[in-house]
């Protein structure tokens, strides 16, 4: 006997047979069971999702012997021949062939007979959009009142061609795409069946491949087990497909959100021995960046058509909606400029590159980030790294405490263009001496009296009160009388560094304090050491809110921790336990994976045994049993609108501003004030 391919083999016979449209089959199954039938059905669709197949079966139910029913036996002299294609009253018009009136006409010319063995006369035209103009007309009268025993059934991929008086005088079903899923699920039966050997990851390939399509995913099955000799494997079928592995994606995807550029190049230099299609690689990407954001609105916007759904939830959890959005976006026009690059590969490489070389403003980079061994990036971060550990935040004279100023490491250029040894940095002390005031002196007004406003209780990270040349402010614990402590000023001239010309020694120019900025600090916490390589566990939601932004916290789990307090930290059994009260109104995201992130990511703080506890509650619950605390995200909001007053203040205290105010009768614009202080 000879072979007979599997899109043919396995075509269903019956309804209970067929693979999705249930939404049809439904409909179809109730009309004949209770007798309620049209005269003329429509079914249009893309190729392969079942249109002829559908017309054929309910064909068989209109005529078998037994009875009308939606489910015929399959074994009468009439339910054989149909499925042999040999019944006389089943008549199949291919209109793509027989598209002239001429054809129509004869079609029509036995329709006023009775069906020779049948109950019915069924015409089934496929493709029926073919038909000219004049075959339309012809067509319609007797499509709109056929005889009792005439049935027309018609099947098109593109209905939009058909005029509406066609489409009126039928019912029209639409049959869907075969979701990934399903022809996976169907190819896994017949596979099964045939006993082949296969790779469920081969089967996602094909399904991929086949776009919705049943017909073309067996025909691919068929292609796939001669190109294995009836072994389908992903490695086989991918370069059959000549597709670029999946796992290859996922592979980039990681190598962007770890920063590291050497298993990226490296990823490319593997698959790029295949001489792959970058555009298509590029396409991969971006449909993969698509899911992650789904996965970040909600993890039920995933589905698992590519069989990666845990995969893609867990890439979504690293990187923030910001790092995502930018991807997609140098991605797009990576992918319009790859046909203007030197060569194809290259395009690509660079478009991997700025994918590394740029990040939101906001976006710290991972701890974990890998760069290649001598590049500048690796020499200048370390020489800042080592530095700053150096260096202290506060200095203490015999006038008291006062904030330690950090010239940046000065780099120059020899005449060959090679670097020089960046200068020893300097430190300059401002003796500002300590001055205690009240909250109320942070609003400045243009009387000089200070104005009366209330302050919560606010914190300030660390990690901004230790930037160099800035004016920043700290404010921290819990005691309901804050202190106010001067730990800036504003520098009236900038200290400047003069490379003198025969030994290079820099000279420093005199600091001056010109007026001083009140900024608030808690001393029970000016122990706490804000280096990032030697941070301890907290143990308070001060210290929680201290070293929030050092913490190895990144993307999606970082914005999570920010909707967090720290309420108690207790040591059960040697194990430090951490509780924290999560507002799930602002981390709709949050799962059970994030409080095991970050459990393994504040673990590295510690070297012993540490549990984080998350209770999630609505805003309600959380407003009640944060205790007014705030969270790192309302913390750093609080900040940022005091610097905002601040600034707004200082510009309008400003006596030459005031001046050229008056004299040109200028105006602020309001909102357009911005701090430069970070």
């Amino acid at each position: 006997m000879s072979y007979q391919v599997l899109a043919r083999k396995w075509r269903p016979r019956f309804f209970r047979e067929m693979v999705g449209q249930e939404h049809v089959l439904q409909a179809l199954i109730n009309a004949l069971d209770h007798n309620r039938l049209h005269h003329a059905y429509l079914f249009t669709g893309t190729r392969g999702v079942g249109k002829t197949t559908i017309a054929r079966i309910l064909a068989k139910c209109l005529n078998c012997e037994v009875g009308v029913s939606s489910e015929p036996c399959g074994q009468c002299s009439s339910c054989v021949e149909i499925a042999q294609g040999s019944f006389v009253d089943l008549i199949e018009v291919d209109a793509a062939s027989r598209t002239k009136v001429e054809d129509t006409r004869e079609l029509l010319d036995n329709v006023q007979y009775a069906p020779s063995k049948g109950r019915f006369k069924v015409y089934l035209i496929d493709e029926v959009h073919m038909l000219s103009t004049h075959s339309f007309n012809a067509l319609l009268k007797t499509l709109e009142e056929p005889p009792a025993h005439v049935k027309f059934l018609l099947a098109t991929t593109d209905p939009q061609k058909l005029p509406p008086t066609i489409l009126s005088r039928c019912l029209q079903f639409h049959l869907k795409n075969m979701s990934p899923e399903k022809i996976v699920g169907h190819l896994q039966h017949v596979l099964t069946q045939e006993t082949m050997v296969f790779e469920e990851s081969a089967l996602w390939s094909l399904a991929r491949s086949a776009n919705g399509s049943m017909r073309d995913a067996l025909s691919l099955t068929d292609q796939a087990i001669a190109f294995g000799t009836g072994n389908i494997s992903a490695q086989a079928v991918s370069s059959m497909l000549g597709s670029i592995d999946q796992q290859t994606v996922y592979n980039l995807m990681q190598g962007l959100i770890n920063y590291n550029a050497q298993d990226l190049m490296q990823e490319v230099a593997k698959f790029s021995e295949h001489a792959p299609d970058y555009a298509a690689v590029l396409d991969e990407l971006l449909m993969l960046i698509h899911r992650l954001s789904l996965a970040q609105i909600s993890a039920d916007c995933v589905d698992n058509s590519e069989g990666d759904r845990e995969k893609v939830l867990a890439l979504a959890g690293q990187l923030s909606a910001e790092e995502l959005q930018l991807f997609y976006q140098m991605a797009i026009l990576g992918k319009r400029d790859l046909g203007l690059a030197p060569d194809l590969r290259t395009g690509f490489e660079m478009t991997l590159i700025r994918l590394l070389a740029f990040r939101p403003a906001g976006i710290q980079e991972p701890l974990n980030r890998v760069l290649p061994q001598g590049s500048a990036a690796t020499i200048e971060s370390g020489v800042a790294d080592e530095k700053s550990a150096e260096v202290p935040l506060v200095k203490k004279t015999e006038q008291g405490e006062v904030p330690a100023v950090q010239l940046a490491p000065v780099t120059s250029v020899n005449d060959e263009g090679d670097r020089i040894k960046p200068v020893a940095e300097q430190t300059v002390e401002l003796n500002v001496p300590a001055v205690t005031v009240e909250p109320a002196a942070l609003a400045i007004v243009e009387s000089g009296e200070p104005d009366t406003m209330d302050i919560p209780e606010t914190v300030v990270p660390q990690q901004q009160a230790a930037t160099s040349n800035d004016m920043s402010a700290a404010v921290v614990g819990s005691s309901p009388e804050l202190k106010l402590e001067v730990k800036e000023a504003t520098v009236a001239s900038a200290m400047t560094a003069v490379q003198s010309d025969s030994g290079g020694d820099l000279q420093h120019s005199q600091v001056e304090a010109d007026e001083a900025t009140p900024a608030v600090i808690d001393d029970s916490l000016s122990s706490l050491n804000t280096d990032a390589a030697q941070l301890t566990l907290p143990n308070s939601q001060a210290d929680w809110l201290c070293i929030f932004h050092k913490l190895p916290f990144q993307g999606l789990l970082k914005s999570i921790a920010a909707e967090c307090v720290l309420l108690n930290v207790a040591v059960v059994s040697g194990t430090r336990v951490l509780s924290l009260l999560l507002n799930l109104s602002h981390a709709q995201l949050y799962n059970a994976r994030q409080q095991e992130a970050m459990q393994e990511a504040l673990q590295r703080l510690s070297v012993e045994p540490l549990k984080i506890d998350i209770q999630a509650v609505d805003a309600k619950e959380f407003s009640q049993l944060s205790n007014g605390l705030l969270t790192a995200s309302q913390n750093d909001a609080r900040l940022e609108q005091l610097e905002q007053q601040r600034a707004e203040a200082e510009i309008a205290a400003d006596h030459v501003l005031a001046s050229v105010i008056e004299a040109f009768d200028a105006q602020i614009i309001e909102g357009s004030v911005r701090s430069i202080d970070g």
